[in-house]
């Protein structure tokens, strides 16, 4: 069967007028009742939307397949649309959605049909092909590259394994088997064929188990890939190197997963049952879940600390020439703590942790908890606990929710995990997390304020040499996240001085060793060494991170003894940086903007002289 006869000239939208996400799914979906391809619009939603709540459709690259098996489908079909300026459409790379192919398959689908929505699936793997789509202007244009496509004979390759080759096997799954398994399996085995490993991949698809995975496959593998958004047989994969992830992952990070199942860096699988058990990895996974789950709270909150923070900045700059004018109160109150950006940055904080942890039912939970820690002066630390609290709470709701009838399902994030999850997380904040991380923070905020000289200085040091052991790593975003939650409590930048000079260090040392020892290192490392002084200058510590990781041990260490020295300075100094980020940009700020400058300078210089005499000469030509 053709693809063709699936994607009608007639349900085509080469021009979509939406531009939120579900304006695009309901313009779809008239497009399939106007043509007689559904019976029930009301029954395909549901489906569709249902479909999305377990994982967005938008798979990257500018490609969305909202799809659902039904009997509110009359005929097989698949709708093709296009939206010139893109939409928002949660896809998983974040990026906006320019290709739409909702998939309308009927309960009762042939294998036929199956086989034809795969094999439409695989061709959106190929970027060639989706960039002509893209360059397509009418419905015939569309009908005649699909024909060339298909009769240019895309079928999946079954080439008999090279015993010497590196060996690993993989099992692709969606929830509706149409769309994301068969794209999955395409793009591991284009992957592998690319780094010469073979490959086996195993579909659970629609049309049930092809390819099935046998006992010898298992055995011989290096590796096991599970790419699959529901369950799948494990108890076969018993003592092999086995990584679980989601099957978007399987379409956009195929050489990842590849190269870890040959590197066998995934924990050993263990069955009772179907159940897993990690060998001795647990603390790993712990922490690094952890971390990743900060680290989304993190990421969106920047936007807030940045632009609220500059503005607060600049209105103290304002304040010092114009004390009670227009000017002061508006950049005050835009990036202020009572009514602006600063406003917000605990509970975003809070959000988006509970969100990474519970997804999208944990996002207003864990941001009330976090405004209900800043109402409460919980602060920062009490803003943490609410982000986690929420997301581990939605996720014991979601077991407990599990077994509730079908009929149900709809009533879960639109009524039970929301009233659930705010009333639990409310509750444990009102009467334990925020009393006793008030009063945590009340005690922290009056040990800084009464710091002496020697303990300002050690606390500069430590934050310093904190930003640039990893440059970006877990170390760099503790200090910063400690100074951030010091600098939004107290509006004191003392500490943002350190933290902001210790990051600036790396970079600025790498470029001042590069210049000044321009014998030891290579033209391209000279080139990179000069974009380091714009770097360096901008608080970017990571232009610093490509020497570092050919150079590790040189380059953290000069690094670590230049940042300690420049953060210790600003403290022996008593700077103060009233702004999160910006570098020699918002030095202007400063209480005492030149010696800001010249503990970076020193701090720079001796990095930069440390890492220039200890790296090793060029070898001769």
């Amino acid at each position: 069967m053709k693809i063709t006869e699936l994607l009608s000239k007639e349900t085509m939208i080469l021009s979509l007028q939406a531009t939120t996400k579900e304006a695009v799914i309901d313009e779809l979906i008239s497009s399939l009742e106007r043509n007689g391809k559904i019976n029930d619009p009301k029954l395909f939603k549901e489906e569709i939307m249902k479909r999305e709540a377990q994982s967005s459709t938008g798979i990257g690259e500018g490609i969305a397949m909202p799809h659902a098996k039904t009997k509110a489908v009359n005929v097989p079909t698949v709708v093709f649309a296009k939206s010139e300026q893109g939409i928002d459409y949660e896809s998983l790379d974040g990026q906006p959605a320019e290709l739409f192919f909702m998939i309308a398959a009927t309960d009762g689908a042939n294998e036929t049909h199956l086989e034809t929505l795969a094999a439409l699936s695989r061709l959106l793997v190929n970027p060639d092909f989706v960039q002509a789509l893209k360059n397509t202007k009418t419905p015939d244009e569309v009908i005649a590259l699909f024909d060339e496509q298909q009769s240019a004979g895309e079928e999946v390759e079954t080439e008999t394994p090279n015993e010497e080759q590196p060996f690993v096997v993989a099992v692709t799954a969606c929830p509706t088997g149409i769309a994301h398994t068969y794209m999955a399996e395409d793009a591991l085995k284009n992957k592998a064929k690319e780094m010469g490993v073979a490959i086996k991949v195993e579909t659970n698809g629609s049309e049930g188990v092809k390819n099935r995975l046998t006992a010898a496959d298992i055995e011989r593998a290096a590796g096991v890939i599970i790419a699959a958004d529901k369950n799948v047989e494990m108890a076969r994969f018993d003592g092999k190197h086995l990584q679980e992830r989601p099957v978007s992952d399987g379409i956009r990070k195929p050489e990842q997963l590849i190269q870890t199942a040959l590197d066998q860096k995934a924990p050993i699988y263990h069955s009772n049952g179907d159940i897993a058990k990690e060998e001795n990895t647990e603390k790993a996974s712990i922490g690094s879940k952890i971390y990743k789950d900060l680290m989304n709270g993190i990421s969106h909150m920047l936007p807030f600390v940045v632009g609220g923070g500059i503005m607060i900045a600049l209105s103290f700059l304002i304040e010092r020439f114009w004390p009670h004018s227009e000017l002061f109160r508006l950049l005050s109150t835009i990036g202020g703590n009572d009514q602006g950006a600063f406003t917000l940055l605990i509970p975003i904080l809070a959000g988006y942790i509970a969100s990474s942890i519970g997804e999208r039912p944990a996002l207003m939970p864990g941001m009330v908890g976090g405004l209900m820690a800043v109402h409460s002066n919980a602060g920062f630390l009490g803003g943490l606990v609410a982000g986690f609290l929420a997301g581990y709470i939605v996720i014991g709701l979601k077991k407990v929710f599990a077994k509730l009838p079908k009929s149900l399902e709809g009533l879960k994030p639109i009524l039970l995990y929301p009233i659930f999850g705010l009333l639990i997380t409310g509750t444990l904040m009102y009467f334990i997390v925020n009393p006793i991380f008030s009063t945590i923070n009340s005690a922290m905020i009056q040990a800084l304020e009464h710091l002496g000289t020697a303990n300002a200085v050690l606390l500069g040091v430590v934050l310093g040499g904190m930003m640039a052991i990893d440059m970006g790593g877990p170390f760099n975003k503790a200090a910063y996240t400690f100074s951030i939650g010091v600098f939004t409590a107290t509006q004191d930048g003392a500490l943002m001085a350190a933290t902001m000079a210790g990051g600036m260090v790396p970079p600025l040392a790498i470029a001042f060793a590069s210049s000044l020892f321009s014998k030891k290192f290579t033209q391209q490392e000279k080139q990179a060494g000069i974009t380091n002084y714009v770097l360096g200058a901008a608080f970017i510590t990571e232009g610093a991170i490509p020497f570092a990781a050919a150079d590790p041990l040189r380059v953290i260490v000069s690094s670590v003894i230049g940042a300690m020295t420049a953060g210790g300075l600003t403290q022996f100094w008593s700077v103060n940086v009233p702004a999160p980020h910006g570098g020699v940009f918002v030095s202007l700020l400063a209480n005492k903007p030149v010696l800001f400058l010249v503990a970076i300078i020193i701090g720079a210089v001796i990095s930069g002289l440390i890492y220039g005499f200890w790296k090793k000469p060029l070898p001769d030509k």
